[in-house]
């Protein structure tokens, strides 16, 4: 996802989004350094291509509306013959509904080979864990439940992603995703500290960021007028005495969601300073009586919240189609504060349907307009 001339200012990850204005929304994100990627709901995605499909590793619904989880079987599709368990990240009730759309095929030639996904519901208490082995037909038994503890779901050494629970008529997650802070150094600590910079914070980073407990740290330190080496008695406190202080960046994603008072103080509370926000924005202003009554957010509402949040990105999605032919007037009503850029998206991504006349002339004798068959 690039912003003019220029790409987003992630470090490890590269956002896309893989819906237009009109489409289900759809963001992908991936994590360069692992060559994975996490997906942010799952509703239309037949348009994608399987070398995207194939490194996703996690999923996270915000609700199973049909435009949001549609998509989960053809990902099962895509992932199925790989040995590689896919994590899907849901809130609660996702379990029955997952169940239900894999419990409507024949599963009669599972192979042992394939591959187990496994669901994760959260509650605002607690995490059930569920399992759909492919080779017993996805079959999901439920494998137990942790507590939940502060909003954390998922994380890599680069990423993590946390949850909040908001209300659109039924429970629906909100996501953000936060990049880890990466190793850095504060020049200004390290003097303070008496020791001087060389190979041994190789070895730091070895030892605490990369997590290797067996690698031995060496510092130089100032003595005298030279410098000598010890064994540092403990790592971990010497890098939290000298790294440096960094923000990362962050993605926040919500769609589907009411404007109530409840909703609001939520989001100001989980979604402050994001790098990029991704929202809804289903009504023009004109329409918030069809916002209230269907728990969406119109363009006042993503104007009031992008106030309080200042998000140095901003991403509309989930356009009602019945604004087709005005699209133009959700930028025109968008303002957000200064130091926030719109990101505009075309009002489809998916290909256009295919009618009859488009493929009349293939089962014609002579007919010139398909293919010919290879």
């Amino acid at each position: 996802m690039v912003s003019g001339n220029h790409r987003l200012p992630f470090r490890y990850c590269e956002p896309a989004c893989f819906g237009g204005l009109l489409d289900d929304p759809l963001i992908f994100l991936r994590i360069r350094p692992m060559g994975r990627a996490l997906l942010f709901d799952c509703g239309q995605i037949a348009h994608l291509a399987k070398r995207v499909v194939k490194p996703i590793v996690a999923v996270f619904i915000t609700h199973a509306h049909m435009d949001h989880i549609m998509g989960l079987p053809t990902l099962v599709r895509h992932h199925h013959a790989s040995p590689r368990p896919l994590d899907v990240f849901g809130p609660p009730g996702i379990a029955e509904r997952v169940q239900h759309l894999l419990g409507g095929y024949d599963w009669n030639l599972a192979e042992p080979t394939w591959f187990t996904l496994r669901l994760h519901e959260v509650h605002a208490d607690r995490i059930l864990h569920y399992r759909f082995p492919g080779p017993d037909r996805f079959i999901g038994t439920c494998e137990g439940e942790e507590p939940r503890i502060g909003r954390e779901i998922w994380a890599c050494r680069y990423l993590s992603v946390e949850a909040e629970i908001l209300d659109h008529k039924l429970p629906v997650l909100a996501f953000r995703a936060n990049e880890q802070p990466h190793f850095a150094i504060d020049p200004t600590k390290l003097k303070a500290h008496g020791l001087v910079a060389g190979e041994w914070l190789r070895d730091l980073k070895t030892r605490v960021w990369k997590g290797n407990e067996q690698h031995e740290v060496l510092v130089t330190r100032r003595d005298g007028e030279g410098a000598g080496e010890e064994p540092a008695d403990d790592p971990t406190a010497l890098y939290e005495a000298i790294r440096a202080q960094e923000t990362t960046a962050s993605l926040g994603y919500v769609t589907d969601v009411g404007w109530t008072r409840e909703n609001v103080a939520i989001m100001e509370r989980f979604m402050g300073g994001l790098t990029l926000l991704c929202a809804e924005c289903t009504f023009l202003e004109a329409d918030v009586h069809k916002a209230r009554s269907s728990y969406h957010l119109t363009t006042g509402d993503l104007n009031l919240l992008a106030g309080r949040l200042a998000p140095r990105y901003l991403l509309p999605l989930h356009l009602s189609k019945s604004y087709l032919r005005r699209t133009v007037d959700l930028y025109h009503e968008l303002q957000p504060p200064q130091g926030t850029e719109i990101l505009r998206l075309p009002k489809h991504i998916v290909p256009a349907p295919v009618g009859v006349a488009d493929v009349d002339g293939w089962l014609r004798p002579g007919g010139g307009n398909g293919r010919a068959a290879g």
